[in-house]
């Protein structure tokens, strides 16, 4: 099936009422529409209007918008231009209505996809438009260029998006030919703003004590110029530099809720010959719709940057809170890093989401800090230690409960702790110090258990050499439904060799040659125990233990 027809059938579809049987078929498919995705979410989008789902209308249509702009595939953009045209005429906002469907009809004509537009507008029963220009009537009545602008920017947060697309919508609303919308950096006292450079974008910065925007900012007033050549306030000098002729301005300041000044409209040219008194009424309403917005998104892309930051002394704090174990206990120094990329392979196979996979790997770092509380004594012994050293070490676990518990954190980090003091529960329920059992214990520590008892026995210790492969395997499959959870058993075997020798030569500082990564990416864990078990070419086995115990046993 061609793109076209799926864009029709699903359209069709869609309008005849079988709206969840096209989203059934674009989640189970969803891999072979990876490439479409504009257009997957541009049909998403006009399923969820027609059954008034507008929360999710404005979810989908925000995110096509992004990829429509990234894209430059003509198809999609026919499609989103009708589709938000459609939506428009449906809700009576014929003057919107109107751009989208010249748009759409004007990119069809340009790359010969008319069949396709008048296909899809036949299926919509939108009404055709023979005729538009500039100079339409279609911002006579203010209220509904006020709708359709907050309909654009409701929904959006992102700061440079919102800049762009306020600018668009104003430009429309005024019946001008350009609108710039600068935001004031009241710290560095510049007003900035984003402008087009071909496919690109770039910051243009200009100081806030200069030109008719500076002097906006500075005054609070409005300037409406009628021929800005004879006006003293304007400096021509942009013009001769880019060409442009500029004819009227109006620039009027942006206000916030609290009514200070956090940027400015600037916009130029009106086709009707100059803006008048209620184009400066239009703006107001505009401006104060638009600073609301502006402000909202500037407080939501500092939130945004505080936890980003917030996140790099969280993970700063974790990897200072491993490193102090490993300062204090040699014998097991670099244990908790490698657990951490162990269990990071694991989950990989099972595909875990990234925020899932970011709350393992902090759990997996952190999973061993209650050996702070561990004697000397027990924790530097260096022979085999008593029953009572034994039950003393367990102890261990709980006390990385009590420390992680007690930092006021997020529901987050409150998963890091559950995962971290559960990595020695047993999923027959034998194992310490909640005696957890199956599901009981966290999908996290379930793989901290595997990672934790695969490194302790592959790791050398000055009381004894690392465990041959064979044993290991040995132990971790006999473990499945016991000690272990048999899906994390299972996806841990089958993990390539490459990359579990990628964590041992963190160790060793060994580089893998690019002949010997050739072959272990080939078989994962259980095929080199097989091929050991039943005496198989050992050839398989020699580069494995080149990295594993930095042992060349070909050159022996």
């Amino acid at each position: 099936m061609t793109l076209e027809n799926f864009i029709y059938e699903s359209v069709s579809d869609i309008l005849n009422g079988k709206y969840e049987e096209v989203k059934s078929g674009i989640e189970k498919h969803k891999e072979i529409y990876l490439n479409d995705t504009a257009i997957c979410l541009t049909l998403l989008a006009l399923g969820a209007f027609l059954k008034k789902d507008y929360n999710s209308f404005y979810q989908f249509m925000n995110d096509t918008s992004f990829l429509v702009e990234q894209n430059s595939d003509v198809t999609t953009k026919i499609l989103h231009e009708m589709i938000l045209g459609f939506v428009n005429y449906s809700e009576k906002n014929t003057a919107l209505y109107s751009i989208n469907y010249n748009k759409a009809r004007k990119i069809a004509i340009k790359n010969q996809k008319t069949d396709f537009f008048e296909k899809i507008n036949k299926l919509l029963k939108c009404p055709p438009i023979t005729h538009y220009t500039n100079n339409s009537n279609q911002t006579k009545d203010p209220l509904i260029a006020l709708v359709n602008i907050g309909q654009a920017v409701a929904a959006e947060k992102n700061i440079d998006r919102l800049i762009k697309t306020i600018a668009e919508e104003t430009k429309t609303a005024m019946n001008a030919d350009r609108c710039t919308v600068f935001l004031y950096d009241k710290e560095k006292n510049e007003l900035y703003s984003k402008v087009a450079t071909g496919i690109d974008t770039k910051e243009l910065r200009i100081p806030a004590d200069k030109g008719l925007a500076g002097h906006v900012v500075k005054t609070g007033e409005t300037i409406n110029i009628k021929d800005a050549y004879n006006d003293d306030r304007f400096n021509p000098d942009v013009d001769k530099k880019t060409g442009y002729r500029t004819k009227t301005i109006l620039c009027m300041p942006i206000k916030n809720y609290n009514q200070e000044i956090i940027g400015v409209f600037q916009v130029l040219n009106k086709f009707d010959e100059y803006f008048t008194p209620d184009d400066e009424d239009l703006l107001v309403a505009i401006a104060s719709s638009a600073g609301i917005s502006l402000e909202n998104a500037q407080l939501f892309e500092k939130q945004r940057k505080l936890l980003e930051e917030q996140k790099i002394v969280l993970d700063s704090f974790i990897e200072t809170l491993a490193t102090s174990i490993d300062a204090r206990d040699k014998i097991t120094s670099g244990h908790s890093s490698r657990v951490k990329m162990f269990s990071s392979l694991i989950a990989q196979e099972f595909g875990m989401e990234k925020k899932d996979l970011y709350i393992l790997e902090k759990a997996a770092a952190l999973h061993d800090i209650g050996k702070i509380g561990i004697r000397d004594s027990v924790l530097q012994k260096e022979g085999k230690l008593t029953p009572e050293e034994y039950k003393h070490i367990q102890e261990h676990v709980e006390i990385t409960h009590h420390i992680l518990e007690k930092i006021h954190s997020s529901e987050d980090f409150q998963q890091i702790t559950e995962i971290a003091c559960s990595h020695h529960e047993k999923y027959d329920g034998t194992g310490y110090y909640r005696h957890l059992k199956g599901e009981e214990i966290p999908f996290g520590g379930r793989i901290l258990a595997v990672s934790d008892v695969f490194d302790a026995i592959t790791s050398k210790r000055h009381y004894r050499d690392k465990m041959p492969i064979e044993k290991v395997v040995d132990i971790i499959k006999n473990g499945a439904g016991s000690h272990f959870d048999p899906n994390v058993v299972d996806k841990f075997l089958e993990i390539k060799l490459d990359k579990i020798v990628g964590v041992f030569v963190t160790e060793n500082h060994l580089k893998i040659t690019k002949t010997d990564k050739k072959t272990l990416e080939k078989y994962n864990l259980l095929d080199l125990y097989y091929s050991i078990v039943n005496n198989c070419s050992n050839k398989l086995l020699q580069v494995f233990n080149k990295y594993y115990v930095g042992v060349d046993l070909e050159h022996e």
